[in-house]
């Protein structure tokens, strides 16, 4: 029943081909198979349920089955797009973003990946790339969304950041078919506005700790800190030093500052 809504709906949109699966281990293994041989632009994988679904850092992303939203959209990039690929991530978030202000929330984007509802995370972002010689060939954009209560991880590790759902900030349960139309919608019209100021302005007026003092841990590196004063044109996070200097970090995870 699920995936003959799914149909109906997005036989609305100008997508590529859609893959549907009851159970699979991760939508982005299967998109990046299918992006390596033949598949279209914005052709799409979704999951009823994810048994090794993953995050940045390999980490785990627990999508049991009737809960949640689990899929990934496979993006050819234009000769136009190529130069702004690092934006795609932001491109990502602000789809969902757009797609919960409509149902009068309040979202904030984690930089890099996630998107926050109240400080608790309801969406995570990874994308992955398809390499031809030097250059690359096509994205795979996969996108997780807590939707029903029932999606949220047992033993939640991210402490500082726990999760939620939809469900549990609307106080209903939306249709888990709609938000993927609205959030997919959402990405083809923001998609002219990749390379321009307008969406870089957008992203980095939706970061969560926007002025605010973050820690940014960067592997096993000391943590850098600083005020966050917005995104670089790549997307890298823009912050100020205790010494009143500004720099660039383009990979890490930001943390409020102990204390703050």
């Amino acid at each position: 029943m699920y995936q003959t809504e799914l149909e109906k709906l997005l036989s609305k949109l100008p997508l590529g081909d859609i893959k549907y699966f009851d159970s699979i281990g991760s939508t982005n293994d299967e998109a990046l198979a299918w992006a390596a041989n033949d598949a279209e632009d914005l052709s799409l994988v979704i999951a009823d349920e994810q048994t090794a679904g993953r995050g940045r850092l390999d980490r785990k992303w627990f999508t049991p089955p009737g809960t949640a939203l689990a899929f990934s959209l496979i993006l050819r990039p234009t000769a136009d797009e190529k130069p702004h690929l690092s934006r795609t991530v932001g491109w990502a978030a602000l789809a969902v973003a757009d797609c919960l202000r409509t149902r009068q929330l309040t979202p904030q984007i984690k930089w890099p990946n996630d998107v926050l509802l109240l400080g608790r995370k309801v969406s995570g972002i990874l994308v992955e790339s398809v390499w031809s010689g030097d250059e690359v060939d096509c994205l795979v954009i996969g996108i997780g969304i807590n939707v029903l209560k029932g999606s949220i991880p047992p033993v939640d590790d991210e402490r500082q950041f726990p999760a939620t759902s939809l469900e549990d900030e609307l106080g209903y349960p939306p249709e888990r078919a709609e938000i993927l139309f609205d959030v997919l919608s959402n990405m083809l019209n923001l998609r002219p506005q990749l390379g321009t100021d307008e969406f870089l302005n957008r992203w980095s007026e939706s970061l969560a700790f926007l002025g605010q003092e973050v820690q940014v841990e960067v592997g096993n590196e000391v943590p850098v800190t600083g005020l966050i004063l917005g995104l670089e044109s790549d997307g890298s996070l823009r912050l100020r030093d205790g010494h009143d200097k500004a720099m660039a970090v383009r990979f890490g995870d930001v943390r409020l500052r102990p204390g703050k």
